[in-house]
């Protein structure tokens, strides 16, 4: 991975890196801060061009569905209409909260560090943990944003979040944009110096995230220097610290797929979900092929990716059933806990032959078990009546 980030970094700088549209639309959503920005590229990319894409996978149904059972090798750029069937093979997720998690709470202003806490439950003595959404769970898929939050809340903990959209700088390092990187990085620590020393009477000692790609390059951030003896941990094995678990009555049978920048560090994440959610979890192995960008960037390696990956899934899922654990035709769930796979896992959700692939964020799922079917909406409202503290920054 590095050597590859490098070469992109040294190919930007020769000026010989390829322009893609795909990847350029990306780096210009994570790269925005401005709330107006955001959220106009957000309704730009989720409420036109993704249903754009899924009409056009339903008109390109049957040579989409050709070229899915039968990739064709990469031996460089596809033709034209090979490339496009190739983008609308699959479709990109729908039904997205109609805003970003900062949006609904009302808590976009850089100039203020949200502190939300349950007034009820909660003193200024109580446990405060310093939450990084990032961009996948907080701009695209702001439900697991809000489904950590929720959870956090039940544990009875404060959450403080950075002030304003905060990007941790991987998808720049990524894409070889390594002076953009650094640049994203040191302003970052800098605002969380701020912010300790503004919050110092909290005594953060946790930073939670919930999503790996963050997590790897937080670890550099030399967060045990920002707030003194801290440390980064996953929001799924924290929950499982404090002994917050599904219920043995509300316990299923899931497919679990490991994401390639696994947040789960403590133990195998296998073993961390089975806690969670309960024994009958049967790790789905492979790539999804979303990879970040690589989905819309280089669509034609995603396909190959994807026809082993849709093997696996098809076959996870008929395991499930020969067990008796998931009935015929009745859907089959497969979580997941990077906000990436997430995208990558529900373009898979029409390819069983018997019942629909369901794919979601495992603290999603134990959301609506813990805390209901209306947990999104009932953790809103509690927030935005009294439940958020803007402190100045």
């Amino acid at each position: 991975g590095d050597v590859t980030m490098n070469m992109r970094n040294l190919l930007r700088k020769m000026g010989k890196k390829s322009v893609r549209p795909g990847n350029a639309a990306a780096m210009f959503f994570l790269n925005a801060t401005d709330p107006r920005v955001i959220n106009t590229t957000r309704a730009a990319m989720t409420g036109v061009a993704f249903k754009a894409q899924r009409a056009a996978v339903d008109f390109f149904k049957v040579a989409g569905r050709h070229q899915t059972r039968h990739p064709p090798a990469t031996v460089g750029k596809p033709p034209l209409r090979e490339e496009i069937i190739h983008f609308v093979n699959k479709k990109l997720p729908a039904g997205l909260p109609s805003k970003t998690a900062r949006a609904l709470l009302d808590i976009e202003d850089r100039a203020y560090v949200p502190v939300i806490r349950d007034p009820k439950g909660t003193s200024a003595d109580s446990e405060a943990v310093f939450y990084f959404p990032g961009c996948g769970s907080e701009r695209l898929f702001s439900q697991v944003g809000l489904a950590t939050q929720a959870m956090l809340w039940h544990a009875g903990v404060q959450t403080v979040l950075p002030p304003g959209y905060v990007c941790c700088g991987y998808p720049q390092r990524g894409s070889g944009q390594f002076d953009k990187a650094e640049k994203m990085i040191t302003d970052n620590r800098v605002l969380f110096h701020r912010l300790a020393t503004t919050l110092n009477y909290l005594d953060i000692k946790t930073v939670v995230v919930s999503c790996g790609t963050c997590y790897d390059q937080l670890a550099g951030y030399e967060f045990d220097k920002i707030f003194p003896g801290s440390r980064i941990i996953d929001i799924h094995e924290y929950l499982l610290e404090k002994g917050i678990t599904l219920p043995a009555e509300q316990q299923g049978a899931y497919l679990y797929h490991e994401p390639c920048h696994n947040p789960m560090k403590l133990q195998d994440s296998t073993t961390t979900v089975k806690a969670l959610v309960g024994d009958n979890v049967l790790k789905n192995n492979r790539c999804c092929g979303e990879s970040g960008t690589l989905g819309v960037t280089r669509p034609d390696i995603s396909t190959q990716v994807r026809f082993r990956k849709e093997e696996e899934i098809r076959q996870g899922a008929a395991q499930l059933r020969a067990s008796g654990a998931v009935p015929e035709k009745a859907n089959v769930k497969i979580l997941t806990s990077c906000p990436s796979c997430l995208q990558g896992l529900k373009r898979y959700e029409d390819d069983l032959q018997s019942g629909l692939l369901e794919a979601d964020y495992i603290v999603i799922e134990m959301a609506r078990h813990i805390l209901g079917d209306n947990w999104l909406k009932d953790y809103v409202d509690r927030a935005n009546a009294g439940g958020i503290e803007r402190v100045l920054v």
